[in-house]
């Protein structure tokens, strides 16, 4: 390692080379349940973190014990990643499929009755019709609409904004 922080590339190398089967052999021995590639993803976790850290190593303390703290630390990384994630996910290999039923969602507030959903919308202010006409049963996008009116965007989201509520309010008073 004092080789590799001097900047002797095959040392380095050598170092790597080395210390690898004996981080596979630690990582197996803490984490028994792991398989082959989650091992292996901890090794190169641990790699790339000596990579960083590398010019923190103290020449005069033991190196090994330097490293396995850091394998020690990306463990707990690790597990603390997975614990995350289990506490977050729902397993739902053995939850029951169902289907819905055909008359669910029939009280949603879709209203049923077409003749009095045309007499509402007859009875709206003009700017109100003109912009639920346009923007909803024409479809026209707000710029065409804006074009068409006269009127703002901004005037023409509010209008339709406001001529949904009164239709709600006017269509779920009759039923």
């Amino acid at each position: 390692m004092q080789k590799a922080q001097a900047g002797d590339r095959q040392a380095y190398a050598c170092l790597l080379k080395e210390i690898t089967p004996r981080l596979r052999r630690f990582v197996q021995a803490q984490r028994r349940f792991f398989d082959r590639a989650e091992v292996e993803d901890i090794v190169q976790d641990v790699l790339l973190s000596l990579h960083v850290v590398r010019a923190t190593y103290d020449a005069q303390r033991p190196f090994m014990p330097w490293l396995l703290s850091i394998a020690r630390n990306r463990l707990v990384d690790n597990a603390r990643r997975y614990g995350r994630g289990a506490a977050n996910e729902l397993q739902v290999d053995d939850l029951a499929v169902t289907f819905a039923a055909e008359p669910a969602n029939t009280d949603s507030g879709v209203y049923q009755d077409p003749e009095a959903l045309r007499h509402a919308i007859a009875d709206l202010p003009h700017g109100q019709r003109q912009a639920i006409e346009m923007l909803k049963l024409r479809e026209m996008s707000l710029k065409e609409a804006a074009v068409a009116t006269g009127m703002s965007v901004g005037a023409l989201k509010v209008s339709v904004h406001r001529a949904i509520t009164a239709l709600r309010k006017t269509l779920l008073k009759d039923q």
